[in-house]
C-alpha cells in the first residue's frame, strides 16, 4: 500500500513536464510570431527565446528529479 502511495505521488509530480511542455512551446510560438512582426530583430529575438527555453526546461528537469528523489516515510 505504502510503496502504491510513493508510485501516486510520483506520477502525480511528473505531471509538471506537461506544463513545462506547454511552457516552452508557447516560448517558441512567440518567437515566430514574434520575428513575422519584426524580422529584423530576429537575432536578438532569438537569444530571449533560448533564455526562455532554457528557464523552462531548468523547472522541467527539477519536477523530474524531485518525482525520482528517494522518498522514505516512516509510520
Amino acid at each position: 500500500m505504502l510503496e502504491g502511495s510513493k508510485l501516486i505521488g510520483a506520477g502525480a509530480a511528473t505531471i509538471a513536464l506537461a506544463g513545462a511542455a506547454v511552457g516552452i512551446g508557447n516560448v517558441f510560438s512567440s518567437l515566430i510570431h514574434s520575428v513575422a512582426r519584426n524580422p529584423s530583430l530576429a537575432k536578438q529575438l532569438f537569444g530571449y527565446a533560448i533564455l526562455g527555453f532554457a528557464l523552462t526546461e531548468a523547472i522541467a528537469l527539477f519536477a523530474l528529479s524531485s518525482s525520482f528523489s528517494p522518498q522514505h516515510i516512516s509510520l
